[in-house]
Formats: structure tokens, C-alpha cells, sequence
């Protein structure tokens, strides 16, 4: 006998993309400041990036330690400790009197904001499965392209209105009020179980997902696409700013072609998978993901312009939106007790590339090349794990053995055959 869920998918989107959007938003916020924070503190480029770069490392890494936690201790407790960490150090930000202090307390930023990621998709799957997870996951990208598309804009005026400090203000905000959503409108979804929290079991449940062909591919898939968004936040203040010559407020402009792109994609999609699986919009999203890579990769040859860098960066966006719904369910459907290691772990692997890449960019000097050069390798990074991805019988779901002594392991997957809607 079927029951109802704990909470309907609406309210379940409202709060994954809230959750979610924090991370982005933060990072949209700041990135307009980047060039004049080297003045404000005497600093240099290379250290301002270094508060973006740590501010990923913390957002990517804590991942794989509130997620686990949640599967404890709880989806809420852990969502309003990581959220007030997040809110405290956005403060410690604004009162920032050196920029060691800043990289200190961006660090625990993104600390603080990792547990959106993470516990917003594992609420998906503990609730939900198949393409009524994949219409909520595509609910959440549409709300949460609001937020990136507007903050670039906002921070560019509140920075020439305010300065720089009510930048942090405005997360501090954030903050407090996602800590009051949660409180009020969050329901536990999963059982304290205590026990959990002991490393080799963590460690098993890590090595197991880490071994799940389904779950690596899509993860990469994700990683490759999704990922070159964070990646992209590294160069692009540089690129437009430095070499196209754009305004801080003209840039926060700008990255609404690429906010733009995907919410308007999000609705496309919405509207396609009323007749049609989300499976089968994969293969359109790697399409336009591959054009903009070409697009992106002729920055080689000729010089950056404002269309030349935003279009391709646009149609990328665009095909984020086609690929995103089908393999954030695809990575999490096996995992039913390990939802919130699994969504740890996509959230890592999704931001880590981004993170990886953009470091890697810093390494290279010149923004141009580093992403004229990067970001078309994470493109066809996407479209390889897709492509093992089909070869991967699909696992509808995990049989986990039942608890005892505080342990607990996988048993056999269950496995359909290996055919596919969009096959």
C-alpha cells in the first residue's frame, strides 16, 4: 500500500533549490569584487583568486563529511549546523581587516554552504525515484537559475552603491533566513541511526559507490558538464573584465546570457518531459555541450570579444539543463541508505572538477588560454563518461542487509536489463 510522502515535491523543490543556490549565489555575489579587492587590501590577483579557490576546496571537500553526518544524525540538525557556519563566517567576512582573514573565513564559506548540495538531493531520493526525481531535479535547476542570474547583477550595484563589505552582508542574510526555512518547513526524512558514524563503514560506503560503474559515469557526466560552470568562475571576471574591458556592473550584466541560457533550457525541458523520458534528452544536452566547447576553443585563435566568449559559454549552459535531471537520478537511484554518501560524493566529483580545472587555470596565467583550453577537455570529458554510461546495465535500486551490530552492507544489486528508453 502506497503512503504519501513526508513532503510534496514542490516544497521539496523549493527547499533543494534554495539549499543549492547558496553556493552558487555566494560565489555570483563575489565575483564582480574580485578585481577591486586587490586594491582594497594592496593585495594581488593571485591571492584574490586564491579566496575563490579555497572557497571551492571547502565547498567541494565538506561534501563528503556533511552528507555521511546527515545519514546519522539527521537531514536537519546537520542542514542548520553547516548553514550557521556558513552565516558566522559571512559575517567574519564583512569584518574582515586583512585578507588572510577573508581567505580564512571564504574557506568556511564554503564550508558552511557544502551541505546544500548534498542534502538537497539526498531529500530527492529519500523520497522520491525515477522520473518524479528527475521532475524535481529539473524544478530545483529552474529555481536555482534565478538566483546565479540575478546576483552577478546585484552585486555589481550593491559593490559601486556600498562597497564590497555589503557583499557579505547581503550572504550573511542568506544565511539566516535558509536557517529559518529549514527550521520551519524541513522535515526529518531519515532515522538517527548513531551508529553510522564510524570511519570504516564510511569508508566502505565510499569505496562502494566509487566501484558503481552507474554511479561513476554519471557522476562524470555531471562532473564534465556541471562542473565547467565553477570552473568558468575562475576566468571569466579576468577575461571580461581584464580583457574585454568591462565594468563591474557590466559583468555582472553579462552573466545573465549564462543564468539565462540555462533557465530558459530548465523550461524547455520541463515542458519536453511530459511526453518524453529525461533519458532521452541527454544525448540533445551533450550536443549543445560539445558547441560550446568548439565555441570556446577558438578563443585560441581569435581575440576575446563579449559575443565571442558569452555565446559559447550560453550554449554550453544550455545543454547543462538537457543533461542534469536524467543523471543526478541515474547516480542516486541504487543508493537508498547511502543517499547522502552518494549525493556527497556527486556534489564532490561535481564540484572537484570545477575545482581542479580552475586551479589548474590559475597554474596556466593567461585566463584566455587556461579556458580556451580547459573548458572544451571538460566538455569532451562529459560526452566520453556518457558514452560508458550506456554501455552500464541500469540498477533500479540496492538491496542493503539489515543492520546489525551497527554495520551494515549492500547486498547484490538488482539490475534491469541493459536497455534504455533512449535506445
Amino acid at each position: 500500500m502506497s503512503t504519501l510522502p513526508l513532503m510534496s515535491e514542490r516544497r521539496v523543490s523549493f527547499i533543494g533549490a534554495l539549499l543549492v543556490a547558496i553556493g552558487p549565489v555566494s560565489m555570483a555575489l563575489y565575483t564582480p569584487a574580485m578585481t577591486e579587492l586587490v586594491e582594497a587590501f594592496g593585495s594581488t590577483e593571485a591571492v584574490i583568486k586564491l579566496t575563490l579557490t579555497l572557497y571551492f576546496g571547502g565547498f567541494a571537500c565538506a561534501q563528503l563529511i556533511a552528507g555521511p553526518l546527515s545519514d546519522a544524525l539527521g537531514r536537519r540538525p546537520v542542514t542548520m549546523a553547516f548553514l550557521s557556519l556558513y552565516a558566522v563566517a559571512s559575517v567574519l567576512a564583512m569584518l574582515a581587516p586583512s585578507v588572510e582573514m577573508l581567505i580564512v573565513a571564504r574557506f568556511a564559506q564554503g564550508v558552511g554552504a557544502s551541505v546544500g548540495v548534498a542534502i538537497s538531493r539526498a531529500l530527492v531520493r529519500d523520497l522520491f525515484t525515477d522520473e518524479q526525481s528527475s521532475r524535481i531535479m529539473n524544478l530545483i535547476g529552474i529555481i536555482l537559475a534565478l538566483g546565479p542570474a540575478f546576483a552577478p547583477t546585484l552585486g555589481g550595484i550593491m559593490l559601486l552603491a556600498f562597497g564590497w563589505r555589503s557583499l557579505f552582508v547581503m550572504m550573511a542574510l542568506i544565511g539566516f533566513a535558509s536557517i529559518a526555512v529549514i527550521y520551519f518547513c524541513l522535515r526529518e526524512t531519515v532515522e538517527r541511526d548513531i551508529t553510522r558514524l564510524n570511519l570504516p563503514e564510511l569508508g566502505r560506503s565510499y569505496w562502494m559507490l566509487i566501484r558503481n560503474r552507474q554511479f561513476m559515469t554519471s557522476a562524470c557526466v555531471i562532473g564534465g558538464a556541471l562542473g565547467a560552470i565553477y570552473a568558468q568562475a575562475t576566468f571569466l571576471p579576468f577575461i571580461l573584465m581584464d580583457a574585454v574591458g568591462l565594468s563591474a556592473q557590466e559583468f555582472g550584466l553579462s552573466m545573465l546570457a549564462q543564468s539565462g541560457s540555462f533557465f530558459s533550457a530548465s523550461l524547455v525541458v520541463r515542458a519536453m518531459m511530459k511526453r518524453r523520458s529525461a533519458t532521452t534528452l541527454v544525448p540533445v544536452g551533450l550536443v549543445f555541450v560539445a558547441i560550446g566547447s568548439l565555441g570556446t576553443a577558438t578563443l585560441l585563435v581569435w581575440p576575446p570579444s563579449f559575443l565571442h566568449v558569452m555565446v559559447p559559454v550560453a550554449i554550453y549552459s544550455c545543454g547543462i539543463a538537457f543533461v542534469m535531471p536524467a543523471m543526478s537520478t541515474a547516480a542516486l537511484a541504487p543508493f537508498k541508505r547511502e543517499a547522502g554518501a552518494a549525493a556527497a560524493l556527486l556534489g564532490f566529483i561535481q564540484m572537484g572538477s570545477g575545482l581542479l580545472v580552475g586551479t589548474l587555470g590559475a597554474l596556466m596565467a593567461d585566463a584566455v588560454v587556461a579556458m580556451s583550453i580547459l573548458i572544451p577537455m571538460m566538455g569532451v570529458g562529459a560526452c566520453f563518461a556518457y558514452a560508458l554510461y550506456r554501455r552500464t546495465p541500469i540498477v533500479t535500486h540496492a538491496v542493503v542487509a539489515p543492520v546489525s551490530k551497527g554495520k551494515a552492507g549492500p547486498l547484490p544489486l538488482k539490475t534491469c536489463p541493459a536497455t534504455r528508453p533512449d535506445r
